[in-house]
C-alpha cells in the first residue's frame, strides 16, 4: 500500500520528470503542428489562386459559352477587397472565408475597357483536407505524448529507486544505525552515485567520531572509578561535621555521575541484554518508588497486570524518572499505571522544547527552569527502555508539568494479581 501511495504521489520526482517531458513534447508538437498548419494553409491558398487564374484565363480566352458562364461582371457580386485590389493593380485574387462552410478563391482581372471580370473557385475540398490533417496531427500527437510520458515515468523509476535508497539510508543513520550504507556504485558523472558516496562517507566519519567519543567516555569512567572508590572510603572515615556532610554529598554526586557514564558506555557498546521474566507490575513499581526514598503518588487505573520485563532495568528507569521529576520539577509527583503503561508526571515548568524535539541529550538539561544537572538520567532511562523493548516518550501536560510515558511491550494475555501469586507458588 505504501508503494502504491508513493507511486501516485504527484510531488515525486517521477511525475515531475514526466511533467517536464510532457511540457517539452507538447511544446514541440504545438510548434510543429502550427508550422504544418500554416504551411499547408499557405500552399492551399497559392494553389487555389493559381487554379482561379487558370479558370479565369480559360473563360476569357474561350469562345465556348459554357466556359464563360462562370464569369462575374458585376463588381457588386465580388468581394470588396477583390474589387479594390484589381482596380489598383490590374488583377488580384482573394481567399473569401466569410462562409465557413463554402470558402471560395476569387480571381479578377481588369479588361482594357476598364471593366472588371472575376471567377470563383470552390475551396471546400482543400478546407476539408486541412481540417482532416489538423485532426490527425492532434490525435496522433496526444497518442505519442501519452506513450512518451508513460515511458518517461517508467524510465524515471530507476533514479527514483536509487534516491529512495539513499533517503532510507539517511533515515537509518538519523535513527542511530551508524552501520547503514547505500553501497551504490556508479560511473564518473553519476550525480546519484556521488550523493550516495557522500552519504556513506559521512556515515563512516560520524560512526568513527561517535565510537571515539564512546571509547573516551568509557575510558574516563573506568579510570575515575578506582580513585573514586578510595575517595568514598576516605569520606566515610572523616569525623562527623558539617564539612564532612558536604564532602560526602559531593562524593555521592560524583559517584552517581561515574556510574551513569559507565552505564551509558555499556549501553552504547550494545553489551546490555535484558533478563525478562514475569513481574507483578504494580508491586514492582511500588517497591521501586520506595527505594528512591522520594515521595510519589501511585495510582493503578486498572487491575494490576503481570508484565514480561527485566525488573532491575525497570527499577533503574523508574528511579531515574522519579528522581528527575523531583530534581527538575515540582511536587506532587504522580505515577500512574494503566495496563502495561507507566506515566510519571510532575507539576513543574515541563520539559524544554529541545528535549521534546531531539530527545534526551547528554550533559544538557535544557532551560534553567528545569534546574541544573549533568543530563544523564533521562539518557540512561531511554537506553534501558530500549534494552527491555519498551518505548519512553516525553511530553508536557496541557495544564503544566513534565510527563514521561513508559510503554512496556504488550503481551498476548494479561494476568491479575491472583494469577501472579499462583505463578509464584507454582515456581
Amino acid at each position: 500500500m505504501g508503494n502504491v501511495r508513493s507511486l501516485l504521489h504527484w510531488r515525486s520526482l517521477r511525475w515531475k520528470i514526466a511533467l517536464l517531458v510532457a511540457v517539452a513534447c507538447g511544446a514541440i508538437a504545438l510548434t510543429v503542428g502550427l508550422l504544418v498548419h500554416r504551411s499547408t494553409y499557405e500552399r492551399s491558398v497559392n494553389d487555389g489562386a493559381a487554379k482561379a487564374y487558370s479558370v479565369l484565363d480559360t473563360a476569357l480566352g474561350s469562345t465556348d459559352p459554357d466556359d464563360a458562364s462562370g464569369l462575374v461582371h458585376d463588381p457588386a457580386q465580388m468581394p470588396p477587397e477583390l474589387v479594390r485590389e484589381a482596380r489598383a493593380h490590374g488583377q488580384a485574387h482573394v481567399f473569401d472565408e466569410s462562409n465557413q462552410y463554402r470558402p471560395e478563391m476569387w480571381a479578377s482581372r481588369k479588361l482594357p475597357d476598364g471593366q472588371l471580370v472575376a471567377v470563383s473557385v470552390d475551396m471546400t475540398p482543400d478546407q476539408l483536407s486541412r481540417a482532416a490533417l489538423d485532426r490527425h496531427m492532434w490525435k496522433y500527437s496526444l497518442l505519442v505524448l501519452a506513450v512518451v510520458v508513460s515511458l518517461s515515468a517508467l524510465a524515471a523509476e530507476l533514479p527514483n529507486r536509487r534516491l529512495r535508497r539513499v533517503a532510507r539510508t539517511a533515515r537509518r543513520i538519523e535513527t542511530g544505525d551508524l552501520d547503514a550504507r547505500t553501497r551504490m556504485r556508479g560511473r564518473t558523472g553519476d550525480e546519484i552515485a556521488e550523493i550516495s558516496g557522500t552519504v556513506d562517507s559521512m556515515a563512516d566519519s560520524l560512526r568513527d567520531r561517535v565510537l571515539s567519543e564512546q571509547r573516551f567516555t568509557a575510558d574516563v569512567a573506568h579510570e575515575l572509578r578506582t580513585p573514586l572508590m578510595g575517595l568514598v572510603t576516605s569520606a566515610e572515615l572523616l569525623p562527623e561535621s558539617e564539612a564532612t556532610d558536604l564532602v560526602r554529598d559531593r562524593v555521592r554526586v560524583l559517584r552517581t555521575l561515574v556510574e551513569d557514564l559507565l552505564e551509558i558506555s555499556r549501553l552504547d557498546a550494545g553489551v546490555e541484554h535484558a533478563e525478562l521474566r514475569p513481574v507483578d507490575l504494580a508491586e514492582a513499581v511500588r517497591e521501586s518508588l520506595a527505594r528512591t526514598g522520594l515521595e510519589a503518588r501511585l495510582t493503578v487505573d486498572n487491575a494490576p497486570v503481570v508484565a514480561e520485563t527485566d525488573p532491575r532495568r525497570l527499577d533503574r528507569i523508574l528511579a531515574n524518572l522519579v528522581i528527575n521529576a523531583h530534581r527538575h520539577g515540582s511536587a506532587p509527583v504522580e505515577v500512574t499505571i494503566e495496563g502495561t503503561t507507566i506515566v510519571v508526571r510532575d507539576h513543574g515548568p515541563g520539559f524544554p522544547d529541545s528535549l521534546l524535539t531531539e530527545g534526551p541529550q547528554r550533559f544538557r538539561t535544557g532551560t534553567a527552569e528545569r534546574g541544573r544537572g549533568h543530563g544523564l538520567g533521562l539518557t540512561v532511562a531511554t537506553g534501558q527502555a530500549h534494552v527491555i523493548g519498551a518505548s519512553l516518550g516525553f511530553s508536557n501536560a496541557a495544564e503544566g508539568g513534565a510527563v514521561a510515558t513508559l510503554r512496556l511491550p504488550s503481551t498476548d494475555a494479561t494476568h491479575t494479581r491472583g494469577d501472579a501469586a499462583d505463578m509464584r507458588r507454582n515456581a
